[in-house]
């Protein structure tokens, strides 16, 4: 009976430690985010030589690797293998767009993918990873690293919830979370980083401000016909390629089995 009793015990210290990680990685973003949004400081987009660049990124990257510790012990080798792969892709694909004209992103299809395979905090910590490693050439793109996070935190909770069981849910779900992002996004965009990101969405902006809109009010619209319509192509497209995985693949993949991610196409 003792024994009984005691294994409850130590199953839960270490679920209680990565719960207490989790809720930790997600206050210290959400609390970096809000003082960027409300102080706006200066040199934030110089490079990691200013101070309070460097500060934000130590934060962003204490909260990513909270988020990874909470959620390690769960990985399988298949996701830290997936990991690296999908920040080069959100950088290789953002870097791109970026420089051409269309107002999208898609540099969020390696977040994505993490977040419909391995779950939410996965999903979350490579998101604000790729953002940081991106910065490190790019520093424009540091203050976003929260709205990264929230991309991939959406897409874990989108897939275990059953966006992935049929083809059309996954976009639909891409619109609701482009919109959150959005949302999210407008503020940091307006008040640190100009109220532009990239030649495309740069001219949806100039277009708003040249009707008379105040910089804000030009930069949440923007990001509300830019980001539902990104995020609904980045989640097609990462539900596609999950698709065409072998399921042996996708159903290697604990979170895919315990949420019936793929319902029963992952049981093929």
């Amino acid at each position: 009976m003792s024994q009984s009793l005691l294994l409850p015990e130590n199953h839960t210290g270490p679920l209680l430690r990565r719960r207490f990680l989790a809720v930790a990685a997600v206050l210290l973003l959400a609390g970096t985010y809000t003082v960027l949004v409300l102080t706006h400081p200066a040199g934030l987009t110089d490079g990691l030589g200013q101070t309070v660049a460097l500060a934000t990124f130590a934060a962003y990257l204490a909260a990513a690797l909270m988020l990874l510790a909470a959620v390690l012990p769960e990985l399988p080798v298949a996701t830290l293998s997936l990991i690296p792969v999908a920040l080069a892709l959100n950088i290789v694909l953002g870097q791109f767009v970026g420089s051409v004209f269309i107002p999208l992103y898609l540099d969020s299809l390696g977040t994505v993918l993490v977040g419909f395979l391995a779950g939410r905090r996965a999903g979350a910590a490579t998101g604000v990873l790729g953002t940081l490693i991106w910065s490190l050439f790019n520093p424009t793109v540091l203050p976003f690293a929260a709205g990264a996070a929230l991309v991939g935190f959406l897409a874990g909770t989108a897939a275990r919830f059953g966006a992935l069981r049929r083809p059309y849910l996954a976009p639909i779900a891409g619109l609701g979370a482009g919109v959150l992002v959005g949302v999210a996004s407008a503020p940091v965009a307006t008040f640190v980083f100009g109220g532009t990101s990239g030649v495309g969405t740069g001219a949806v902006v100039a277009a708003f401000r040249s009707m008379g809109d105040s910089l804000l009010s030009a930069v949440t619209k923007q990001a509300l016909i830019s980001d539902p319509g990104d995020k609904a192509i980045v989640f097609l497209l990462a539900a596609l390629l999950i698709y065409a995985l072998p399921a042996r693949l996708s159903g290697g993949f604990a979170f895919v089995r315990r949420h019936r991610v793929l319902g029963s196409r992952g049981s093929r």
